[in-house]
């Protein structure tokens, strides 16, 4: 559930690469706590496949290749980081330790590729081609994310905590910017880059609104799961969490976040 700042750019590829495989310190509460994906979108990209293979790029703990699984997929999927997918191996997926650049696929293909919060850490210029290697003619590039803004009256009070606690933190500078906004910008652009690549078809983009309930417990278990805590020292943690905390508790102990679903998918055409 990483996000992007206007006032914090995106991190070089070797920053990104680390702040990547932070997310395996605590790969229970990774799994526990991160978001599922819309049913919606999962029987979408289930229904206009080809066939039932699926890869998972950057499959972390498996939450979202489990939620294929459950709709009737063969799915294999890649993780960089040996914490994570040992996880997913447990919960009974086929998982191999890899970047997706560093894979070697050999002669398999496959009938959809999925990319669930995962592509930013994608070399861009080699992602949609290898995709397109693997993928059936007819096979489907699926990649997405999640955009999550609290309501206005909840946005102000974390925002506070954050910058008063941890300054450098990216959500620090919300509410003041419009996440929502900058994401779709950044969906045009992977769009870009997958019309580049010369082996699919135009994208597509789509967009699932919903909502998810959390308490003052459930909201402080997931923060440390995020981008942009998972590498702060456990005291400054412990910091932003009572500062959160306060501000949950001031609203009643429970709010609702706003969450939309981003994706852009293509279908390769045939050589």
């Amino acid at each position: 559930m990483t996000t992007i700042s206007s006032q914090h750019p995106e991190p070089t590829p070797h920053t990104a690469r680390r702040m990547a495989e932070s997310f395996g310190v605590d790969a229970h509460r990774y799994d526990r706590c991160r978001p599922g994906y819309p049913r919606e979108l999962v029987t979408r990209i289930r229904d206009g496949a080809t066939g039932r293979r699926v890869l998972d790029v950057g499959c972390g703990t498996g939450i979202a290749s489990r939620a294929f699984q459950a709709a009737g997929c063969a799915v294999l999927g890649i993780e960089p980081d040996a914490r994570m997918a040992e996880f997913a191996r447990a919960t009974g997926l086929e998982v191999e330790v890899a970047t997706f650049e560093d894979w070697r696929p050999g002669d398999r293909l496959f009938d959809t590729v999925v990319a669930a919060q995962s592509w930013h850490w994608v070399n861009p210029a080699e992602g949609a081609v290898k995709a397109a290697r693997v993928l059936r003619p007819g096979g489907r590039l699926a990649i997405f994310g999640h955009v999550y803004e609290p309501p206005p009256e909840v946005a102000e009070p974390f925002a506070a905590a954050y910058r008063r606690v941890a300054p450098d933190s990216p959500f620090g500078d919300r509410p003041a910017r419009r996440p929502l906004a900058l994401y779709r910008a950044g969906y045009e652009k992977i769009a870009d880059t997958i019309r580049e690549a010369g082996r699919f078809d135009d994208p597509e983009q789509w967009r699932f609104d919903w909502e998810r309930s959390y308490t003052r417990d459930e909201w402080l278990d997931l923060l440390p799961t995020t981008g942009g805590l998972t590498g702060l020292a456990p005291d400054r943690l412990a910091e932003v969490l009572e500062a959160v905390g306060r501000a949950v508790d001031s609203l009643g102990g429970r709010f609702t976040m706003r969450y939309t679903t981003l994706a852009v998918t293509a279908v390769r055409v045939a050589a």
